[in-house]
């Protein structure tokens, strides 16, 4: 039995389409996703004990969607950068770090502000369960070692930057 090929034309508009979308394509596959994010920034400040300032450059993950996806899946991170998760109200929030490549430090923050636990260098892709085990409203991710270097400590509490 024989095979017919059908040819017809192709307007050169369709013709370039599939060429741009595979353009598009490696543009999005090649952007780096904090780009992609489009986020919005805003600046927390988190004094220590003696004083000293440290201010940090965070977006905001405030919806369950922001929340869900959190920094995974991220290659870098400014020194000065991080995501602040606000679950708008004290409550028990437990973090993990699957899909995070990144080892990052984790401040768990009361509604006033106050740091009540961090956890440092916590291990990419980990399915464990960081918790502070006592309710609130906010959880910061920075840079895995960060805590260490400014000597930011538990206790310590964030004097700006967070939502009302």
């Amino acid at each position: 039995m024989p095979i017919f090929f059908s040819r017809r034309l192709i307007s050169p508009r369709r013709a370039l389409f599939p060429a741009v979308l595979l353009g598009l394509l490696i543009v999005l596959l090649l952007a780096p996703p904090c780009a992609l994010a489009g986020q919005e920034l805003s600046e927390i400040g988190i004094r220590r004990t003696d004083g000293q300032v440290h201010v940090f450059k965070v977006e905001i993950a405030a919806t369950p969607e922001k929340q869900a996806k959190g920094l995974m899946f991220r290659r870098d991170l400014a020194l000065d950068g991080g995501m602040l998760f606000d679950f708008f109200g004290a409550e028990p929030v437990a973090m993990w770090m699957k899909n995070t490549f990144l080892p990052l430090d984790m401040f768990f923050i009361t509604t006033d502000g106050l740091i009540v636990k961090i956890a440092e260098r916590t291990v990419p892709g980990s399915l464990a369960a960081i918790s502070a085990n006592v309710p609130v409203r906010f959880v910061l991710e920075v840079n895995g070692g960060t805590a260490s270097r400014l000597g930011l400590k538990e206790g310590d509490r964030v004097v700006r930057g967070l939502p009302k």
